[in-house]
């Protein structure tokens, strides 16, 4: 596996969003060593400002426009920012097994849900679920802290993450 190579694709696409003065998260979905799929967070900071179009969301939207025959249990979704419960919850009831991410999300983390005290649904997934965290972290880091250093954005300033984030060396 190239996680380094897949991650530096998520962390483009999180460096997009950050230029668009948008919560720096990144996300790319690879299947058999090719990305096949793109997202990053949207609407995190204007007047349609929203908790849907996370990077993951907007990556996994892209993958069933583009390419809805893949077999989903084959896929590996590298996200510069650990995925939320949502992101992570939908990523597994789409199919998709296999998370890299770069920095943990201190607030909102999703992947250390305990699917084995869930409903049989997700009970049934836990042992096929493999999730490898802190990939290029510092990278990752970087942008969240150049995220919440702008007083520009204003989204989740003052928060658990923002705090955490900002004191990180």
């Amino acid at each position: 596996m190239h996680h380094e190579t897949f991650m530096r694709l998520a962390l483009q696409q999180a460096q997009q969003a950050l230029t668009s003065n948008e919560f720096p998260v990144g996300a790319v979905i690879v299947a058999k060593n090719e990305p096949v799929a793109f997202g990053r967070r949207a609407n995190s900071r204007n007047e349609t400002a929203n908790e849907l179009d996370h990077a993951e969301i907007v990556a996994l939207r892209d993958l069933l426009a583009r390419r809805p025959d893949i077999a989903r249990d084959t896929l590996t979704v590298y996200s510069t920012m650990e995925p939320c419960l949502m992101c992570y919850s939908t990523m597994l009831l789409n199919g998709i097994r296999t998370f890299v991410y770069g920095y943990e999300d201190a607030m909102g983390g999703g992947t250390g849900l305990q699917l084995a005290h869930l409903t049989p649904l997700y009970q049934a997934m836990e042992p096929e679920v493999r999730i490898l965290p802190h990939i290029l972290r510092q990278e990752s880091l970087d942008l969240f802290k150049a995220f919440f250093s702008s007083p520009e954005n204003n989204y989740w300033q003052n928060s658990l993450l923002a705090d955490y984030t900002l004191a990180q060396p």
